[in-house]
Protein backbone atom coordinates (compact mmCIF):
# COMPACT_ATOMS: atom_id res chain seq x y z
CA UNK A 1 0.00 0.00 0.00
CA UNK A 2 2.89 2.38 0.59
CA UNK A 3 3.10 3.20 -3.14
CA UNK A 4 -0.56 4.29 -3.36
CA UNK A 5 -1.86 7.65 -2.18
CA UNK A 6 -4.51 7.08 0.52
CA UNK A 7 -7.66 9.21 0.10
CA UNK A 8 -10.23 9.32 2.91
CA UNK A 9 -13.92 9.95 2.33
CA UNK A 10 -16.55 10.86 4.90
CA UNK A 11 -17.22 7.23 5.84
CA UNK A 12 -13.57 6.66 6.70
CA UNK A 13 -13.48 9.71 8.97
CA UNK A 14 -16.70 8.61 10.67
CA UNK A 15 -15.19 5.15 11.21
CA UNK A 16 -12.03 6.72 12.66
CA UNK A 17 -14.11 8.98 14.93
CA UNK A 18 -16.01 5.89 16.09
CA UNK A 19 -12.69 4.03 16.51
CA UNK A 20 -13.79 1.14 14.32
CA UNK A 21 -11.10 -1.55 14.33
CA UNK A 22 -10.83 -1.91 10.54
CA UNK A 23 -10.53 1.85 9.99
CA UNK A 24 -7.93 2.16 12.76
CA UNK A 25 -5.85 -0.65 11.24
CA UNK A 26 -6.09 0.82 7.72
CA UNK A 27 -5.09 4.24 9.07
CA UNK A 28 -2.11 2.67 10.82
CA UNK A 29 -1.01 1.05 7.55
CA UNK A 30 -1.58 4.30 5.61
CA UNK A 31 0.81 6.04 8.02
CA UNK A 32 3.62 4.10 6.31
CA UNK A 33 2.93 5.71 2.93
CA UNK A 34 5.26 8.46 1.71
CA UNK A 35 2.18 10.56 0.92
CA UNK A 36 0.02 11.33 3.94
CA UNK A 37 -3.65 10.31 3.69
CA UNK A 38 -5.59 13.02 1.86
CA UNK A 39 -8.71 14.41 3.55
CA UNK A 40 -10.51 16.86 1.25
CA UNK A 41 -11.75 19.92 3.17
CA UNK A 42 -15.45 19.26 2.45
CA UNK A 43 -15.04 15.71 3.82
CA UNK A 44 -13.65 17.11 7.06
CA UNK A 45 -16.50 19.63 7.25
CA UNK A 46 -19.12 16.87 6.84
CA UNK A 47 -17.76 14.96 9.84
CA UNK A 48 -16.33 17.54 12.23
CA UNK A 49 -18.46 18.35 15.25
CA UNK A 50 -17.30 20.19 18.38
CA UNK A 51 -18.08 17.37 20.82
CA UNK A 52 -15.03 16.18 22.81
CA UNK A 53 -15.09 12.60 21.50
CA UNK A 54 -15.02 13.67 17.85
CA UNK A 55 -12.43 16.38 18.46
CA UNK A 56 -10.11 13.95 20.23
CA UNK A 57 -10.51 11.00 17.86
CA UNK A 58 -10.34 13.01 14.63
CA UNK A 59 -7.73 15.42 15.95
CA UNK A 60 -5.41 12.50 16.62
CA UNK A 61 -6.02 10.90 13.21
CA UNK A 62 -5.74 14.20 11.31
CA UNK A 63 -2.21 14.80 12.59
CA UNK A 64 -1.16 12.06 10.18
CA UNK A 65 -3.24 13.39 7.27
CA UNK A 66 -3.12 16.32 4.90
CA UNK A 67 -6.00 18.60 3.99
CA UNK A 68 -4.94 20.05 0.63
CA UNK A 69 -4.69 23.83 0.47
CA UNK A 70 -5.34 24.22 4.23
CA UNK A 71 -2.72 26.50 5.78
CA UNK A 72 -2.54 24.67 9.09
CA UNK A 73 -2.41 21.17 7.58
CA UNK A 74 0.63 18.91 7.49
CA UNK A 75 2.60 18.76 4.24
CA UNK A 76 1.26 16.07 1.87
CA UNK A 77 4.59 14.26 1.60
CA UNK A 78 6.42 12.99 4.66
CA UNK A 79 10.02 14.12 5.01
CA UNK A 80 12.59 11.62 3.80
CA UNK A 81 16.37 11.31 4.20
CA UNK A 82 16.64 12.96 0.76
CA UNK A 83 14.66 16.01 1.89
CA UNK A 84 11.11 17.30 1.69
CA UNK A 85 9.27 16.32 -1.48
CA UNK A 86 6.13 18.08 -2.69
CA UNK A 87 2.88 16.76 -4.17
CA UNK A 88 1.98 18.78 -7.23
CA UNK A 89 -1.65 17.57 -7.16
CA UNK A 90 -2.19 18.67 -3.55
CA UNK A 91 -0.36 21.93 -4.14
CA UNK A 92 -2.32 22.83 -7.28
CA UNK A 93 -5.76 22.64 -5.70
CA UNK A 94 -9.08 22.52 -7.51
CA UNK A 95 -9.84 25.03 -10.27
CA UNK A 96 -13.02 26.06 -12.12
CA UNK A 97 -12.54 23.38 -14.80
CA UNK A 98 -12.30 20.73 -12.06
CA UNK A 99 -15.58 21.92 -10.50
CA UNK A 100 -17.18 21.81 -13.94
CA UNK A 101 -15.84 18.29 -14.40
CA UNK A 102 -17.35 17.31 -11.04
CA UNK A 103 -20.70 18.74 -12.15
CA UNK A 104 -20.53 16.75 -15.38
CA UNK A 105 -19.77 13.54 -13.49
CA UNK A 106 -22.66 14.19 -11.10
CA UNK A 107 -24.95 14.11 -14.11
CA UNK A 108 -23.41 11.08 -15.81
CA UNK A 109 -22.36 8.67 -13.04
CA UNK A 110 -24.30 5.42 -12.97
CA UNK A 111 -25.56 5.60 -9.37
CA UNK A 112 -28.11 3.29 -7.79
CA UNK A 113 -31.67 4.45 -8.51
CA UNK A 114 -32.32 5.65 -4.96
CA UNK A 115 -29.02 7.54 -4.63
CA UNK A 116 -28.74 11.26 -5.13
CA UNK A 117 -25.60 12.75 -6.67
CA UNK A 118 -23.08 13.80 -4.01
CA UNK A 119 -20.57 16.52 -4.89
CA UNK A 120 -18.29 15.58 -1.99
CA UNK A 121 -18.02 11.95 -3.15
CA UNK A 122 -17.39 13.17 -6.71
CA UNK A 123 -14.63 15.46 -5.36
CA UNK A 124 -13.04 12.54 -3.47
CA UNK A 125 -13.07 10.50 -6.69
CA UNK A 126 -11.54 13.37 -8.69
CA UNK A 127 -8.73 13.81 -6.16
CA UNK A 128 -8.04 10.07 -6.40
CA UNK A 129 -8.02 10.24 -10.22
CA UNK A 130 -5.64 13.19 -10.19
CA UNK A 131 -3.23 11.32 -7.88
CA UNK A 132 -3.31 8.44 -10.40
CA UNK A 133 -2.15 5.57 -8.15
CA UNK A 134 -4.54 6.07 -5.24
CA UNK A 135 -6.69 4.06 -2.89
CA UNK A 136 -9.97 5.48 -1.58
CA UNK A 137 -11.11 4.37 1.87
CA UNK A 138 -14.91 4.59 1.98
CA UNK A 139 -18.04 3.20 3.57
CA UNK A 140 -19.89 3.60 0.27
CA UNK A 141 -17.85 1.81 -2.41
CA UNK A 142 -20.71 1.74 -4.95
CA UNK A 143 -20.94 5.54 -5.21
CA UNK A 144 -17.18 6.07 -5.31
CA UNK A 145 -16.80 3.32 -7.93
CA UNK A 146 -19.56 4.92 -10.04
CA UNK A 147 -17.83 8.31 -9.93
CA UNK A 148 -14.44 6.75 -10.71
CA UNK A 149 -15.96 4.98 -13.72
CA UNK A 150 -17.52 8.25 -14.91
CA UNK A 151 -14.07 9.89 -14.74
CA UNK A 152 -12.53 6.96 -16.62
CA UNK A 153 -10.14 6.15 -13.74
CA UNK A 154 -7.46 3.62 -14.61
CA UNK A 155 -5.47 2.88 -11.45
CA UNK A 156 -7.56 3.78 -8.41
CA UNK A 157 -8.50 1.16 -5.85
CA UNK A 158 -11.46 1.31 -3.47
CA UNK A 159 -11.36 -0.23 0.02
CA UNK A 160 -14.51 -0.55 2.11
CA UNK A 161 -14.32 0.42 5.77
Amino acid sequence: MSSRVPIYDTGMLIALADRKAKAMKLHEIAREAAHRPVVPGPVLAQVWRPDPGTVHALGTALRECTVPQARSSAQPMRPSPAGQAACIVCSAGIDVKDWQRIGTVLGTANLHAKKRPDAVDALVALIAVRHISAVVFTSDPHDITAYLAAYGAQDVHVVTV
